[in-house]
């Protein structure tokens, strides 16, 4: 027998309203012992709940009868008063009832998963929304909860579907000369497939910068402007500015966005020989947070120097930079020189003129960060995607380009385009969980929190 499920849905703390959520055979029987009535489907009904002749609360109490619930099981909601107290003493009163147990975490998303209510990509989509960390994040997570991102792999799929039935009848039945399905018509539509396949990744790719932002680590010498610049961006004092050399010791992360990016922002402490102990640790880690950045902005006082090369400036800065964190000079301070505000991208690294103190050229550097990530902004025909998205679409898009290679090499053997089209299909169905395995359906719900 399928276990009954119990968890609070809403956060845990005081508020000024709490929900219980119960799935499973034994919703009915604890709406029951709860309410001490037979509940009419659908309907919310204000009604005392009550252990034995004791009310606990009073509030609104609805029956989900399967499969017209979110976990497509019998489902009960109880809205009561949000006191931690009064939630509890509900929840083990439940709990005393034969077969019923506290919730796993993200198991009420899961179960509707297994019972066909929702499809990987949306049930993820669930906890992107829960845990969205602005306006444009939501948007996208709603959308993919929508099923957006369902709806293009599934075109993809029944693309590559419509080509594999074509492909295995030619292999199948070869002595009934399928003469439509020739090489130019087999490399029109895996085309076709490509590049809806890369509008997909493209998108994809947005979605995961939106959710998991874009680390920026600003390094550089002392009074080089690195904290005048994170407050630029941030629009607050967040940093000490002083024209004192080292005052900056400790890291500071400051989360912005720029036109719907997130971007988290680290302010680290400037490089240099010194005997003071507090400020080598504040060095080393600077080089700690170089690391983990996505990309590094290595600012220089244009008042003090005419070059940009790093390896002139602080020769030891390039043997902590992994290979492939990106990193673009930023010539702080042109207000007290002759430049004007540029940018400089005919040889890499990509070199930045501005001023912190003016503003000039800030928004060339926000424009340049943008173009980094690849962000586009906008939210048309867009949704919130994770990395093992983007992974499952490069598998796919890997296996493709070997079947069309083999397909140009050689025209009459299609058995290889036909396994490897098959194979594209199964990364594909790995996105929404058409095809999954227990790991990974345990891993992605295991990240989700209880009541959800």
């Amino acid at each position: 027998m399928i276990d009954t499920i119990v968890a609070q849905a809403t956060s845990r703390g005081y508020s000024g309203i709490g929900i219980i959520r119960v799935s499973g055979p034994q919703a009915l029987k604890v709406a029951w012992e709860i309410t001490g009535k037979m509940l009419k489907p659908r309907y919310a009904t204000y009604i005392p709940f009550k252990k034995n002749e004791m009310i606990l609360d009073q509030g609104i109490a609805i029956y989900f009868p399967e499969p017209h619930s979110f976990t497509g099981e019998d489902v009960l909601e109880l809205q009561g008063h949000g006191s931690p107290f009064v939630m509890d003493m509900l929840i083990q009163h439940i709990l005393h009832i034969s077969n019923i147990r506290i919730a796993k975490p993200g198991e009420f998303s899961e179960r509707a998963f297994l019972n066909n209510k929702l499809d990987l990509t949306q049930a993820e989509a669930i906890a992107d929304l829960i845990n969205a960390q602005s306006e444009e994040a939501a948007k996208l997570a709603f959308q993919s909860f929508q099923g957006e991102f369902s709806r293009r792999i599934n075109m993809l799929v029944n693309s590559l579907i419509n080509l594999r039935i074509d492909i295995e009848a030619s292999i199948n039945f070869p002595e009934d000369n399928i003469d439509f399905l020739n090489t130019k018509k087999i490399l029109s539509d895996l085309k076709i497939i490509f590049k809806n396949l890369k509008k997909v990744k493209q998108e994809a790719n947005q979605g995961i910068i939106i959710r998991e932002g874009m680390k920026i680590a600003i390094v550089g010498l002392p009074n080089s402007g690195k904290s005048s610049l994170l407050n630029a961006f941030s629009g607050k004092q967040s940093a000490i500015v002083t024209n004192i050399a080292g005052t900056t010791r400790d890291i500071l992360h400051e989360n912005i966005h720029i036109d719907g990016m997130p971007i988290q922002l680290i302010d680290t402490a400037g490089f240099r020989n010194t005997i003071n102990m507090i400020e080598k640790i504040g060095i080393k880690r600077t080089f700690d947070e170089i690391k983990v950045a996505d990309h590094v902005l290595f600012m220089i006082d244009a008042s003090n120097t005419i070059s940009t090369n790093i390896t002139e400036i602080y020769p030891d800065f390039l043997n902590h930079l992994p290979n492939n964190t990106g990193i673009t000079i930023i010539r702080n301070k042109i207000d007290q020189t002759s430049e004007g505000p540029r940018i400089c991208s005919a040889s890499l690294p990509t070199v930045i003129h501005l001023s912190v103190k003016t503003g000039q050229g800030l928004d060339i550097l926000k424009k340049h960060l943008k173009k980094c990530m690849q962000f586009s902004g906008g939210n048309e025909g867009r949704f919130m995607a994770r990395r093992r998205h983007l992974n499952a679409l490069e598998q796919a898009e890997q296996h493709l380009k070997i079947g069309k290679a083999q397909i140009e090499e050689n025209a009459t053997e299609r058995e290889i385009l036909a396994e490897e089209l098959r194979i594209a299909q199964q990364h594909l169905n790995e996105i929404t969980g058409e095809f999954n395995s227990d790991d990974l359906l345990g891993k992605i719900f295991s990240s989700f929190c209880i009541g959800k």
